[in-house]
């Protein structure tokens, strides 16, 4: 299943998915990948079936590009699912079995629906109950982890057992990535850590410095940030796992949610944005094992080119 399916279908010229990041992936986020030709994506976890209209009316206004909305399955409203279907290209699914209700209820309003998988029998399921395409996630992917398989296993394991495109995702970053992924059967590539490090990036300056003094090997898989979402397995920077230890009280900082100011407790889930207060360096700072490619901060139009623009010499070369 070649990279033009999944284009074609989704309306992209690239065969590029942003991957749905909370408080990363702003509006402005979303729009520069959909315009640059790849799919654009907001996450809708915590956001009011109002906020969420307004959120894709904004985005809609902001490009001409294709988007979607990402949701996490603990955190489901299925009056927001209605609405990203009515108003969005694509409505994804996340951490939770495969479900024929949802992928219905997606159609009905005339939008494609995916899942992003964790395993082979996971990815299998989710082409059963009626996606239009799949997004698999190795173990080496940043931020929430569903699997336990590095990429590549995974991909060799699903690739010819379902019969809709597979994106892959986990440890992605430059066009070298993608050619290798597409070489492999992979119709495009999920990219979330590259694009922490954009210039319309909601995440903390003090974050998006810390992804880009990472080095390899600077990410592990735990379950250190699990307050407000219990025993979820995650991949974050090392370095924040420690300063988490040493850090002594309870509240680590503050954020602004809704339009308040809500405290963030010392273990939580919540990624630090750039209105967030307080040690920013003992949040979840969620990355993946590709961190230790990025350098610099640019234009999100601009990383979709050049990762497109690399990955069409190398595949045009046979290399």
């Amino acid at each position: 299943m070649n990279s033009r399916y999944f284009t074609e279908r989704t309306g992209c010229t690239a065969p590029i998915q942003l991957a749905g990041m909370p408080g990363v992936g702003t509006v402005e986020l979303a729009a520069a990948v959909a315009s640059a030709g790849g799919l654009g994506m907001i996450s809708a976890t915590h956001m009011s079936p109002q906020y969420l209209s307004e959120t894709l009316d904004e985005l809609k206004r902001s490009t001409d590009g294709a988007f979607g909305v990402n949701f996490l399955i603990p955190f489901l409203d299925p009056e927001c699912v209605r609405i990203a279907a009515s108003k969005a290209r694509v409505v994804e699914f996340f951490y939770g079995d495969p479900d024929s209700s949802l992928i219905e209820a997606v159609h009905k309003e005339g939008a494609l629906a995916s899942w992003q998988a964790g395993s082979a029998d996971e990815a299998k399921d989710a082409s059963r109950a009626g996606c239009d395409f799949i997004v698999v996630q190795g173990k080496e992917a940043g931020g929430h982890v569903r699997g336990e398989t590095g990429l590549s296993k995974l991909l060799a394991q699903i690739l010819g057992s379902v019969e809709i495109p597979v994106l892959a995702a986990g440890g992605i970053s430059t066009g070298k990535d993608l050619a290798q992924v597409l070489k492999a059967g992979a119709a495009g590539a999920r990219i979330g850590t590259r694009f922490i490090a954009s210039k319309e990036s909601g995440a903390h300056p003090r974050y998006v410095e810390s992804v880009i003094n990472a080095k390899e090997g600077s990410t592990v898989l735990t379950e250190a940030f699990s307050v407000g979402w219990p025993h979820a397995h995650h991949r974050v920077l090392k370095s924040c796992v420690q300063e988490a230890k040493l850090f002594e009280g309870e509240i680590v900082g503050e954020r602004e949610l809704g339009g308040e100011k809500k405290p963030i407790l010392k273990g939580s889930i919540a990624l630090p944005t750039e209105t967030t207060t307080g040690r920013i360096e003992a949040m979840a700072l969620y990355a993946g094992e590709s961190v230790g490619q990025v350098r610099n901060v640019e234009n999100a139009g601009e990383i979709v080119r050049q990762i497109v623009e690399e990955a069409a010499i190398i595949l045009a070369s046979g290399t």
